[in-house]
């Protein structure tokens, strides 16, 4: 018996569910109340997943976030009476996700895939293009015409294209989120 309860010492992680569309309002009532109540001690962290990825819109490439898991948010903490009560009253909480009304602890495996998401600094470093790939440029002083990749320097965030002017090839440096492949 006294091993069981150094087992429900040990945090783990939770799927709490929200209401869809309020995650961030939920996470953000969580956060206030678990100051309130001073159970900082037993709940450790509330995350909201959620993945980046980059679009292009009137010519701009943006970074924009996407709910992995809409409806849900990821909260690491060490269940007792106490942080279920403040976690289950929250407003925008409809509940812990488990069977029989039991809060069910996510797997190191499932927690793992959860905080692996692409990063906003990963998704703004990502292009959608490769060297020797067909792109149109979408602003600056040649916009709308079209070139072959040669050259990709992800740290200055800019791209070598071949494009044809005056009859001939000539290389140009442009940013890369102004190149959009064809």
């Amino acid at each position: 018996m006294a091993e069981e309860k150094k087992e429900q010492k040990k945090p783990q992680w939770f799927l709490v569910h929200t209401y869809s569309g309020s995650e961030k309002k939920a996470l953000l009532n969580l956060k206030e109340r678990i100051k309130g109540y001073g159970v900082e001690d037993r709940i450790f962290d509330v995350v909201l997943p959620v993945d980046y990825y980059s679009v292009v819109e009137r010519g701009k490439r943006k970074i924009k976030p996407l709910r992995v898991f809409p409806g849900y948010i990821v909260v690491h903490m060490i269940l007792d009476d106490e942080t279920w009560f403040v976690v289950r009253n929250t407003p925008g909480v409809l509940g812990f996700v488990g069977s029989g009304g039991k809060p069910t602890p996510l797997s190191e495996e499932e927690v793992k895939v959860i905080m692996d998401r692409i990063g906003e600094d990963e998704a703004r470093e990502k292009t959608n293009f490769e060297v020797g790939d067909r792109v149109k440029i979408l602003a600056g002083p040649f916009k709308d015409m079209e070139g072959t990749v040669q050259e990709i320097d992800a740290e200055k965030g800019k791209s070598k294209v071949l494009l044809e002017m005056f009859g001939r090839e000539m290389p140009v440096e442009i940013k890369s989120e102004y190149i959009q492949k064809i």
